[in-house]
């Protein structure tokens, strides 16, 4: 029966490692919601290859720094599917400008943690609350949150430093939501990507190509949004159901520095 399908919700989803994301747990056999800014018409090519490996597609228009459209987002879901299992926080955006913190300005860092930090936080909140709600209901219930980071948390760059809080900040989240929600068995993750492969990297493609060539990660490629959805996949699945709170990277060892 359909409503026997998990689903998904995967913010940013329409793109890049959200829509990797949100392709890789169609094909597991997840129904999928995703949310975007944009208007319903430029999500077409998103929701048709998602249909395409099976999947049932909501797409919610919401932007994830405001209370309203985040509380909208999971009231949509409700409303279509009744249910949700995961949790995808994946919607993030990059600085405006890479400005030195010497001379970064505060509507540049107030902008990227509303989107990257303030946004997940609270729609994590939400979420948490219903899915300890569909535990009591139902004590097979499996949730499980997983949230998108960045090797950014932990590696300083002095251009991105509002970026870098803002990871920062999002592996403590997934920490906190961990703790607070072992006792209701639902799982919290996050996910730690290397330099992937996405529209939003392209500009720099040249400067990683002679990188890689040079030993920057162990393994000398990039990364992928396939190789991103495969490992939230996984947690998805309930496969690593005794590690929560734990970091899976995602970077071909570019965190590991060879003596």
């Amino acid at each position: 029966m359909a409503d026997t399908r998990k689903v998904a919700l995967v913010t940013g989803g329409r793109r890049g490692i959200g829509l990797g994301i949100a392709k890789r747990l169609a094909v597991e056999g997840c129904d999928i919601a995703i949310c975007d800014i944009v208007e319903e018409g430029e999500v077409a090519g998103a929701r048709d290859a998602l249909q395409a490996l099976g999947a049932e597609v909501l797409y919610v228009r919401g932007d994830i720094s405001r209370d309203d459209d985040r509380r909208g987002i999971v009231d949509a879901v409700g409303s279509r599917f009744g249910r949700l299992h995961a949790l995808v926080n994946n919607a993030g955006v990059a600085p405006l400008s890479r400005d030195d913190i010497l001379e970064a300005t505060e509507e540049s860092f107030e902008r990227l943690i509303r989107i990257n930090l303030q946004g997940p936080y609270f729609l994590t909140q939400h979420v948490a609350n219903w899915m300890v709600e569909q535990k009591r209901a139902d004590p097979g219930f499996g949730g499980t949150i997983v949230f998108i980071g960045s090797m950014s948390a932990t590696i300083p760059s002095v251009s991105r430093g509002d970026y870098c809080i803002s990871k920062a900040g999002i592996a403590m989240t997934a920490r906190l939501f961990a703790t607070r929600l072992a006792d209701s068995g639902i799982c919290v993750y996050e996910v730690r990507p290397g330099i992937i492969a996405t529209d939003m990297t392209a500009g720099v493609k040249e400067k990683y190509d002679r990188l890689f060539a040079d030993g920057l990660a162990l393994q000398p490629r990039w990364g992928t949004v396939e190789d991103v959805g495969r490992a939230v996949a996984m947690l998805v699945r309930g496969d690593l159901a005794y590690s929560t709170g734990q970091v899976i990277g995602v970077d071909g060892g570019i965190t590991i520095k060879p003596v």
